[in-house]
């Protein structure tokens, strides 16, 4: 009788835990199809965590793939590029043309499958590299900087977005022919060289200065020369790069004036070193002061961002070893003075540079035998964190410094490049689109090198990608036949959109 009643009690057990798994069923069935009773009910988070409590789990290891499943698959490591760059001659005057180039594309010794899965890797995974002194941050492939490559951000994996943040890269071009342009191309001349200033050449059509930046969800109040010196006063603004960071430059200096001569701003570039070397071009950057403020805006040259130095200093044709993981000598020397710095590198990552500068690649005080490290652009991107980990370390100790580092400016060749027949002749404005809609920069290197630092990132890419017709092109005042600088801005034009950034953000 108790074996009986036993087995009638574990029955019963039995038939109600049927019962309940059944109702559970039903329940979820009901629940699914009407939306109605979901405020009622728990959610079906809820519901899969108490059904797998009542059904039979099924080790990893010994599920069958015939049945649905499949076992995870380990996480492919980063595929080190075997990619090698082309030397390219050097442009025969750096006046008249344009004076960076990109590295060319070339095959790559990995599978087809390997690149794509390289591409498509998630930001965050260059974001997070770590630089130590051996480490290399990952190799994006979307870093070439041809015009196709530059549009990454519809293979990058987004990363959502606030519908009220502020991103001043994100927004849209309109058209503005109150206020745009900030000054003229034909009054400048104190501060704009001729090769820049295109309203001094036989170019037609210069509706592409009337366009302004909106960006979304951001205050952008209009850029007023005086009222931007005042709120400069007693400050020092500094643009360290390449002649894309010239051209920033000589746009910023056009800007606060007004395009108007200005007989009271003081030349101070022997205060930073700045003097023309005997049987140089020019000088290694301007420094030059406003009286009225105390306001100081200065440009040095520094295409690598790294620290060069002569490999034997008792023999003038000597090499330079170019330290990737040191920053540039100005930087440490009169990092104290600055108040406002933008930094900018890309376009002189090639072989033909190194070569014609004479520069040797050196990490950690000797040459440089890392062979990844050695491609090129693995340097540059090793470069960019080192620059930026050492800045950040510094900037505790400069409170007042706001830091910047200004994201890649496109390029627009097209059949060729500028050496093989390259042009950009497109003087439509905005005839690739006028709005930029994606929330990560088409610089991700540069991006993941200042993401957790101090150092806000002038994001340009995009935005300066949609305008194409914005290019010197083969304009010029000496008009130089087949030549088309497609790299190069007119001025008045982007680079002051880009100012008009940093002022928005100071």
């Amino acid at each position: 009788m108790k074996g009986g009643s036993s087995f009638k009690l574990r029955g019963n057990k039995l038939s109600l835990s049927l019962i309940a798994l059944i109702c559970i069923t039903l329940v979820i069935w009901a629940w699914e199809k009407t939306p109605l009773l979901g405020p009622f009910l728990p959610s079906s988070d809820q519901f899969d965590m108490r059904l797998s409590m009542l059904s039979p789990v099924i080790p990893a290891e010994t599920r069958d793939t015939s049945s649905g499943y499949t076992q995870q698959q380990p996480s492919s490591e980063e595929i080190p590029s075997k990619s090698s760059t082309k030397e390219v001659p050097l442009e025969t005057s750096t006046e008249e043309v344009p004076l960076e180039t990109s590295t060319e594309e070339v095959p790559l010794e990995t599978s087809t499958e390997e690149v794509v899965s390289e591409v498509n890797k998630p930001v965050d995974l260059v974001s997070e590299a770590k630089v130590q002194e051996h480490d290399i941050p990952p190799l994006d492939l979307s870093e070439r900087s041809s015009s196709k490559d530059l549009n990454v951000g519809k293979i990058l994996q987004k990363t959502p977005s606030h519908r009220n943040e502020c991103n001043y890269a994100k927004g849209k071009w309109v058209a503005d022919n109150d206020r745009h342009p900030l000054y003229s191309g034909f009054g400048c001349k104190q501060w704009l060289s001729e090769m820049w200033a295109c309203r001094l050449t036989d170019r037609p059509d210069f509706t592409f200065e009337n366009y302004r930046w909106q960006p979304e969800n951001c205050e952008m109040p209009e850029f007023e020369g005086s009222e931007f010196l005042r709120r400069m006063q007693h400050k020092t603004i500094a643009f360290v790069g390449d002649s894309l960071g010239r051209q920033q430059f000589q746009s910023m200096m056009c800007m606060v004036t007004g395009g108007k001569y200005s007989p009271d701003v003081e030349d101070i570039g022997r205060h930073y070193g700045l003097v023309k070397p005997r049987g140089a071009v020019r000088p290694d950057g301007w420094a030059y002061r406003f009286p009225s403020t105390n306001t100081t805006i200065l440009y040095y040259w520094s295409a690598s961002l790294c620290e060069l130095e002569p490999i034997n200093r008792s023999d003038p044709s000597t090499n330079f070893a170019m330290h990737l993981d040191r920053p540039a000598t100005f930087l440490k020397q009169y990092l104290h003075k600055f108040d406002v710095l933008i930094l900018n590198t890309g376009h002189h990552w090639n072989r033909g540079k190194l070569k014609a500068n004479r520069w040797e690649m050196y990490v950690n005080g000797a040459p440089n035998t890392n062979r990844k490290i050695a491609e090129i652009w693995n340097a540059r991107n090793f470069t960019v964190y080192s620059v930026s980990k050492w800045l950040d370390s510094q900037l505790p100790q400069h409170p007042r410094l706001k830091a910047f580092f200004r994201t890649l400016s496109p390029r627009h060749f097209v059949n060729g490049d500028w050496n093989t027949g390259g042009s950009c002749d497109n003087s439509n404005p905005l005839a690739g689109g006028s709005e930029v809609t994606q929330d990560n920069s088409s610089d991700p290197v540069t991006e993941g090198a200042v993401k957790g630092t101090r150092i806000k990132l002038l994001d340009i890419t995009a935005l300066s990608q949609l305008r194409d017709e914005c290019h010197i092109s083969k304009y010029s005042i000496k008009g130089t036949q087949g030549v088309h600088d497609c790299l190069h801005w007119c001025l008045p034009g982007i680079p002051d959109t880009w100012n008009e950034l940093v002022a928005a953000q100071v």
